[in-house]
């Protein structure tokens, strides 16, 4: 998805995990100074260069600025995009999704180990498999201070499914036959089958509940539970936020949080250097982080992220149709190397989409490090040898990536090792919109992206390798087909015991690792510049911002 796959997109708008999480290009980082890199890196990016050298030269010239003051409890933050839609039914985009968490509240929230507690429901039971009863925490407010009732939760859902709201939410509840509210406290919905990742499904912030009769223009009077209320939002310019002291939960330490949309990294790092900004998360260059934190005025807090990085392929190509094709790229890719000096060690490696803190992990999956002769051998078994006549090349490829820089550079890397295992490597850079229209038509051999926050709960790889989730019913862009595995997914769908399912979906963890419908990559990490009156940052493994409840402004 994802989705912020850094990004600025939902992968899912038209399928059932669309609410769940989001798909980006790899990120909105910007690129390194790779004259470091060696072996396989033999490349300098010229454009990577001129961004770290801007960036010194910028904290040069602003050297005897002064810090802009700020007033106590108020929190400058920067945003490198405006959110698409702060309706929690709408938008889908990584960031009106981390705004609508901090706005709006669900029926439950899931903790670090992505393990469901609750949040407007204090309490829940499961009668049988199709029926989930809801009871509501007594006294809670939204902003206008309405009492919350079991009407507003009903109202919330069937305006997505009625069609009340246009929601690219909606394929995600279709499996809700009824919604009833027993009385204000309690609301009981049912279901058309079972559906074991419901829970997981209807928690923050996947979706926000809204007060009854909310409309299509909800998003310019937004209302909602959460530990911020809506103040304003100017386009392109900012979003406010205020403080809820109402907040059923423990209230912000803040009073205030403006955040600022500043489209330029660079921009971003001068804004933190003079302290006209006070924090931004994943938006800098990672050189641009060391040379940040020497700055007496700034910290940075670093926390192993879950966003998931991959190269996807097309298995109706009847070149990458080949499992022993796709191994062998797998083995031809130094993912190390370029963790290293391409994100300056700012990632972990990935086995499979699952991050290692989720309950369902499973860690005995088959591993790829890197082994060109490894690769070549798998190639030359798969028929296809080094032709003389082509230069010693085997086949050609073509990767189609976004025009953001680190993707390109990433792209530029592959080409380097794949070419000494016989693959030529075509990399083709596209705007977003349009490589995100040309891999949701299947009409790529090749492409990389990121999933962002969709990919921690495990009925997520019923969205992305199930033969059933072709788009646009979900996103198995590449075809995959595996009746094994398809048949491991639906009884993950229905089975309710977390310890069976974890059995379950160990085995779909082992079958995707040997198949390989995606290479996947690493998991980046999450990294906050913030000026020091800012303290107690905790960031979230999944990048959200709920850690703005927690921080203090001196």
């Amino acid at each position: 998805m994802q989705s912020k796959e850094g990004g600025k997109r939902c992968a899912g708008g038209k399928g059932r995990r669309g609410s769940k999480g989001s798909e980006g290009s790899g990120g909105s980082r910007q690129p390194p100074n790779c004259t470091a890199l060696r072996r396989g890196f033999s490349f300098t990016s010229f454009a990577s260069s001129i961004s770290l050298t801007s960036l010194l030269l910028v904290l040069a010239l602003s050297s005897c600025s002064h810090s802009v003051h700020t007033e106590p409890g108020v929190v400058n933050f920067l945003i490198e995009t405006m959110p698409t839609n702060l309706d929690p039914r709408i938008g889908t985009d990584a960031q009106s999704q981390r705004l609508d968490s901090l706005i709006f509240s669900s029926l439950v929230e899931l903790d670090a180990q992505r393990n469901v507690h609750g949040d407007l429901a204090d309490k829940w039971e499961m009668p049988d498999p199709l029926t989930y009863v809801f009871h509501l925490r007594p006294g809670v407010k939204f902003h206008d201070g309405r009492p919350l009732t079991s009407a507003d939760v009903k109202y919330t859902f069937d305006s997505i499914l009625d069609g009340t709201v246009s929601s690219p939410k909606r394929g995600s509840y279709l499996v809700i036959q009824a919604i009833e509210t027993q009385d204000p406290a309690t609301v009981i919905f049912h279901l058309k089958e079972p559906y074991a990742g419901f829970l997981w499904n209807i928690a923050r912030p996947a979706i926000g509940i809204v007060p009854a009769g909310a409309g299509a223009d909800f998003a310019s009077q937004l209302v909602g539970t959460g530990p911020f209320r809506f103040v304003s939002a100017q386009q392109d310019d900012n979003v406010v936020l205020e403080r809820n002291t109402a907040y059923f939960g423990a209230a912000p330490k803040i009073s205030r949080v403006r955040f600022r949309v500043v489209p330029e990294a660079i921009v971003r790092a001068l804004e933190l250097r003079k302290g006209t900004a006070d924090l931004e998360m994943n938006s800098l260059a990672p050189d641009m982080i060391p040379v940040l934190r020497k700055q007496p005025a700034i910290e940075v807090t670093e926390q192993p992220g879950t966003n998931y990085a991959y190269i996807a392929f097309n298995l109706d190509d009847p070149v990458l149709a080949r499992r022993e094709v796709r191994q062998a790229l797998a083995w031809a890719t130094d993912r190390e190397e370029i963790i290293r000096y391409l994100l300056r060690g700012q990632a972990r490696l990935a086995d499979g989409p699952l991050p290692t803190n989720s309950w369902a992990y499973e860690p005995g999956v088959m591993h790829y490090g890197y082994d060109p002769q490894q690769a070549e051998r798998l190639l030359d078994a798969a028929g296809f040898p080094r032709r003389p006549s082509d230069g010693g090349l085997r086949m050609k490829l073509t990767l189609k990536t976004s025009t953001e820089e680190l993707s390109r550079l990433l792209g530029s890397v592959l080409q380097e090792q794949w070419r000494k295992a016989g693959v030529d490597l075509e990399v083709r850079p596209l705007e977003f919109a349009t490589l995100y229209s040309d891999v949701t038509r299947g009409s790529f051999e090749l492409y990389t992206l990121r999933w962002v926050g969709a990919n921690n709960d495990p009925d997520f790889f019923e969205y992305i390798f199930s033969s059933k989730k072709m788009p646009p019913a979900g996103a198995n862009r590449g075809h995959y087909h595996n009746a094994a595995l398809d048949a491991l997914l639906d009884q993950g769908r229905v089975e309710s015991d977390q310890e069976k399912r974890r059995k379950l979906f160990s085995e779909v963890q082992k079958i995707v690792a040997q198949d390989l419908p995606y290479l996947s990559l690493w998991f980046t990490d999450n990294i906050s510049v913030h000026r020091k009156r800012i303290s107690n940052v905790q960031l979230t493994p999944s990048g959200d911002y709920d850690f703005l409840r927690n921080i203090e402004a001196q």
